[in-house]
């Protein structure tokens, strides 16, 4: 008999898949009986593994083990758990602008708990580029990382290394949150959505192009309640009670969906899927994808790595159907920067788009334009195929590094001379790198 939460596929059992996350260029899986697992780029230790090595597949992360730990995060290059037995958030990663929330700004390669957060029931963590926020159960808002266009929700554009409450809620109750590259989105309960952070493409639904430093309410068509919000790198998505879907911000690549490539200021409907019940929504850097509630799943936006699953790689400005295997209806969806993953209702995790550091979880780093299962993690996947165990002792692996000893980022010939984490967004497309990022010693 197959373990309580697992699956049986020829004497084998596999352990279901709870929960999924993507980062800039890694990915993330809570399986049952409390299994933790990463895998993709670990240059800045948000693997959790003690080392700075890749991972081409799902690799198991035995320094979580026994925390009990009920939701996980991804940002670009770090990553955030939470235990709601110990009510303890855990942090690792690249630790630039004090994202990680420990009090400074050092990298960090096996989780650590983020003590400003401790005994603070946890409802949901969010995390950007290099900013982060949680909502308590209570409705209360705590955000840190970085700050340079407001992000927080502070009311200033200084920096936090610790979680701090965001005081401009007060007396309301937030429900989700949601973090872009440099901007902030947030639904409360009454069914309110609030922007606020980076403007430049109209991507905070306030009507102009100007940054907030703290939340400001999105006036909504017909006043319709949201339940749910998303944020792509310089866009938003959000969704109504209704299950209609709002998208707003920047449109280059088609992200909006609107069948053209033109910013949107304010929230606007996405008709292409007017007569369908959005369930999920997530964005990417450049890309979007939406669930509806009879397990379809669509994407459009940047496609040059294959990322919205259709066969191509191609851009596209309106909703593509993704077609999964014997028409698997797809449960939980998940956009990294230029990949994406999705649970089906069988119990297989697929992965698409950019594999250039195992991202995808298949054991290469070959790109695929298609959904391509996870054997490890699926029922359907091979038996003979087992989650990989970490070959760093968790008591002399690495875990941290100061400041002094960090990666810089260094973007493609573009933006010669800059970092991407100095690059302020100005509107310029030069700015966005389009290769992928590689790190060299300051």
């Amino acid at each position: 008999m197959a373990e309580e939460g697992a699956s049986e596929v020829s004497g084998a059992p596999i352990r279901r898949v709870l929960l999924i996350s993507a980062g800039a260029s890694h990915s993330v899986a809570l399986l049952s009986e409390n299994v933790f697992c990463s895998w993709g780029r670990g240059e800045d230790g948000q693997l959790g593994h003690g080392d700075a090595e890749d991972r081409l597949l799902p690799t198991h992360l035995s320094a979580l083990d026994g925390h009990e730990i009920v939701s996980v995060t991804c940002g670009a290059d770090h990553t955030i758990a939470y235990s709601d037995s110990r009510t303890q958030a855990y942090s690792w990663g690249w630790g630039d602008f004090g994202r990680l929330g420990h009090g400074n700004s050092s990298d960090l390669f096996t989780p650590q708990p983020i003590k400003a957060l401790y005994g603070l029931r946890i409802r949901q963590i969010a995390c950007g580029d290099s900013h982060c926020l949680a909502v308590t159960m209570e409705g209360e808002v705590q955000s840190w990382g970085r700050n340079q266009n407001g992000q927080l929700g502070l009311g200033t554009t200084e920096d936090s290394l610790v979680p701090q409450k965001i005081q401009a809620f007060q007396g309301i109750s937030v429900k989700m949150v949601a973090a872009g590259a440099e901007h902030t989105a947030a639904v409360t309960e009454d069914g309110s959505l609030y922007g606020w952070g980076w403007g430049r493409y109209g991507n905070l639904g306030l009507g102009d192009r100007n940054d907030r430093l703290v939340p400001e309410k999105v006036s909504m068509v017909n006043n319709e309640k949201m339940v749910m919000v998303a944020c792509g790198w310089r866009h938003t998505i959000s969704v109504s009670s209704l299950g209609r879907l709002y998208t707003y911000g920047w449109s280059k690549y088609g992200q909006l969906g609107h069948g053209d490539c033109e910013d949107h200021l304010v929230p606007h409907k996405l008709e292409a899927l007017s007569n369908n019940y959005i369930c999920e929504t997530a964005g990417g850097w450049r890309h979007t994808m939406a669930l509806t509630s009879d397990g379809k799943l669509y994407g459009w936006g940047w496609n040059k790595f294959g990322q919205v699953g259709v066969g191509d790689n191609i851009d596209h400005c309106s909703p593509v159907q993704v077609k999964f295997p014997h028409d698997q209806k797809v449960v939980q969806i998940t956009c990294g920067w230029r990949h994406t993953l999705a649970v089906t209702e069988r119990q297989n995790v697929f992965s698409w788009g950019r594999g250039t550091n195992g991202q995808l979880g298949h054991g290469e780093s070959i790109d695929r334009n298609v959904p391509t299962i996870i054997e490890s993690l699926s029922v359907d996947g091979s038996t003979r195929l087992q989650i990989e165990s970490s070959k760093v002792d968790p008591a002399t692996g690495k875990t941290w590094v100061s400041p002094s000893e960090r990666y810089a980022v260094v973007p493609d010939e573009t933006v010669r001379g800059q970092t991407s984490a100095s690059v302020k967004g100005n509107g310029n497309d030069v700015s966005v790198p389009t290769s992928d990022v590689k790190r060299v010693r300051f």
